[in-house]
């Protein structure tokens, strides 16, 4: 049992009531919305669901809440998480030789006005390694060959997976990613 606040992530095809639905199973567990961003996308029908949500002055069971939220969550074909919010989602920042926006992600971070983890930085190129090396982040060399392209990506997935990203981050990365790769990382 908790009292810790949680952030609550949904995606799921666009229709009329999910909200209202999402809303009322949080209402029914006397759950309070400290902070809700929604949104229904025209292109991709989806409606995507940002929820930061307290226990108030009950605790609050996060298991017994997937458990309970997955049934809703199946009938409206639904994809989501819950995590604590005090969580930081995990980037992985891909960049080229152009460094001003990793640069820019870097201070934003240590700044404290990013509130992110970056597990690493990769690259088609060595130029931000020594930035990588500044700020303690590991760094990735993967070159990308023109006649193996699709190698470089397979290895890009075990990077992605390895580093358990919830994101991916193309801070000026110069390369084409696969219409594949894009469908993989759809809202990530």
């Amino acid at each position: 049992m908790s009292s810790v606040h949680h952030v609550l992530r949904c995606v799921s095809p666009d229709a009329v009531g999910i909200l209202a639905k999402v809303t009322g199973f949080l209402a029914d567990r006397q759950l309070s919305i400290v902070e809700s961003h929604d949104y229904g996308d025209p292109v991709t029908r989806k409606f995507f669901i940002r929820a930061e949500i307290s226990p108030g002055s009950s605790s609050f069971d996060a298991d017994r809440f997937r458990a309970d939220f997955s049934g809703l969550a199946a009938s409206l074909d639904m994809t989501w998480d819950l995590s604590p919010a005090s969580r930081l989602p995990r980037a992985l920042v891909l960049v080229s030789k152009a460094d001003h926006c990793l640069n820019d992600i870097l201070y934003r971070q240590r700044a404290g006005r990013l509130a992110i983890t970056i597990p690493a930085i990769v690259s088609n190129h060595e130029a931000a390694r020594w930035q990588a090396e500044r700020h303690d982040i590991p760094f990735l060399h993967l070159p990308v060959r023109q006649d193996d392209k699709p190698a470089t990506e397979a290895r890009l997935r075990e990077v992605i997976a390895q580093t358990r990203a919830d994101f991916v981050v193309l801070a000026r990365y110069m390369q084409v990613l696969s219409d594949a790769l894009c469908a993989e990382l759809a809202g990530r």
